[in-house]
């Protein structure tokens, strides 16, 4: 039988495979917009000179590019924080699992329901990250 440090691992994995996933999805598609974009405005500069000035369309149109560049920066960011954060849980979770079977212990820690513990950064354990619910 597995003890509670091997399936709260596996829980913390699996939570860090998820937000890697949609980390990787968020990063193609904002590589494919960037290409997109890239390529209307070649198309756009090579209909007339280089010393003209963009069209009104063409300003709003970077503008718009360059907000949603900023929100998907933010996003990158904040996904970069989770799995920082499962990372912490995941090694403070070894680290109680390997003091577990080093005092012969292999039953799990002793505990009763589905609590969390607070690791020394301020990351919970298992549930969720400090201060609340799951985030994935």
């Amino acid at each position: 039988m597995a003890y509670d440090g091997e399936r709260a691992d596996a829980q913390v994995l699996d939570q860090l495979e998820t937000i890697l996933r949609h980390v990787a999805d968020e990063l193609a598609i904002w590589r494919a917009r960037a290409v997109k974009a890239e390529g209307e405005l070649k198309e756009a500069a090579g209909g007339r000179s280089g010393s003209a000035k963009p069209d009104v369309e063409s300003r709003v149109r970077v503008t718009d590019l360059e907000q949603d560049n900023k929100a998907l920066r933010q996003r990158v960011e904040a996904a970069r924080v989770r799995v920082h954060d499962l990372l912490s849980r995941l090694a403070f979770l070894e680290e109680q699992a390997r003091e577990t079977v080093g005092n012969g212990r292999t039953s799990g820690s002793g505990r009763t329901g589905g609590g969390t513990v607070a690791a020394p950064d301020g990351v919970t354990g298992l549930g969720g990250v400090a201060g609340g619910g799951t985030s994935a």
